[in-house]
């Protein structure tokens, strides 16, 4: 009989995070003010997630939380397999930049640095080659549609180029995982649209899941998965075509 074997796991269709009755307090003055209160939370993998809620709902610390920025005060927080609560600060740190991309609603970039440049940054912090980073650069401009604009100051771009370069610059270190905070609050509707069908493209692209804050409803139309807040509980999860629901 011919021996049996056991199918490795498809990393591909594990759940790039997962939150079990997380919770988060911050103090004002002398009072213990709860924000996060016993989250379940699932987010799958290679798919556009939303948070919404209104102002002050938990929204911002969630995502703090699934980006390995803040530590619950209970609960348990696993990114991309590892489970956060285990790691060091220093170890949190490293996961955070090979795993996790940021995309600000101010675009976050420096100033000082040409496109190229700030795409570069996170590849030059993580020691890669400098011939990797020729290589990986001018690909991701040109994926965002920023080849001719590599030599350019953020302040010689407009707001929508200079969200494309913080797209390309979250992608640099080919993460599991990009968290947006309100990536098109400051952008014109047209402009905030072509940033969304941009962000759809480069998730499909490079299979990545992106969890956004957002109150623009063209985002919320978009999203695979929403996942409404309030009071810092989630109150209800829709996606589509799933029928998972945590």
């Amino acid at each position: 009989m011919a021996p049996q074997t056991t199918q490795a796991p498809d990393d591909s269709l594990a759940p790039v995070a997962v939150l079990t009755k997380v919770e988060k307090s911050y103090r004002l003055d002398s009072v213990s003010v709860p924000v996060i209160q016993r989250v379940d939370l699932l987010i799958r993998p290679a798919h556009f997630t939303v948070l919404l809620g209104p102002s002050g709902s938990g929204k911002t610390t969630l995502l703090n939380m699934l980006g390995c920025i803040d530590r619950p005060d209970a609960g348990d927080v696993v990114v991309a397999g590892q489970d956060i609560n285990r790691m060091t600060d220093d170890e949190v740190s490293d996961f955070r930049a090979r795993h996790i991309g940021f995309i600000f609603q101010n675009f976050n970039l420096l100033p000082v640095l040409t496109a190229y440049e700030n795409v570069e940054y996170p590849l030059l912090l993580a020691g890669t080659s400098a011939r990797m980073r020729a290589d990986r650069v001018p690909k991701l401009l040109d994926a965002v549609g920023l080849a001719d604009k590599a030599r350019n100051l953020p302040g010689q771009l407009s707001g929508g180029q200079r969200q494309r370069v913080a797209i390309a610059r979250a992608l640099a270190r080919k993460p599991k995982l990009v968290i947006a905070d309100e990536p098109t609050a400051n952008l014109d509707s047209k402009t905030g649209a072509a940033i969304l069908t941009l962000m759809r493209r480069m998730q499909e692209r490079y299979k990545i899941s992106f969890v956004f804050s957002s109150h623009d409803r063209s985002v919320i139309r978009a999203a695979d998965d929403t996942i409404f807040l309030k009071d810092g509980v989630v109150r209800a999860v829709s996606r589509k075509h799933a029928e998972v629901d945590r």
